[in-house]
């Protein structure tokens, strides 16, 4: 079970580091990603680097295994938010439905 925790943190970790990395790196490729409602918005690109920021912690926090139910049911959270943020954009984020079940799993298993 341990092992199982582990792969979970790691592949959710990445996911969220990576989308973080990539959009501080290229802002104007993730802005697009920001629900209908924001994407005009003046401030979208310092709302974009505060949530990268917020999903580097996050990574960090699931890799530590400090707490990991709750920062698993806070990445579930995430995605559940990103899904229905922006139903229209559902064609990308249908993959987000996967990765906050796997969120979900990585909770029940680190509580036990």
């Amino acid at each position: 079970m341990r092992l199982a925790i582990l792969l979970l943190s790691i592949g959710l970790a990445a996911t969220f580091f990576y989308a973080a990395i990539s959009s501080l790196q290229r802002p104007d490729d993730w802005v697009g990603f920001l629900p209908a409602f924001l994407r005009s918005d003046p401030l979208a690109g310092t709302l974009l680097t505060i949530f990268s920021i917020f999903e580097i912690g996050l990574a960090v926090w699931l890799v530590s295994g400090i707490k990991t139910t709750f920062a698993a049911m806070i990445s579930a959270a995430v995605m559940v938010g990103i899904i229905l943020a922006d139903p229209g954009a559902l064609i990308i984020t249908f993959r987000d439905i996967g990765l906050a079940f796997a969120a979900v799993a990585l909770a029940v298993l680190a509580k036990h």
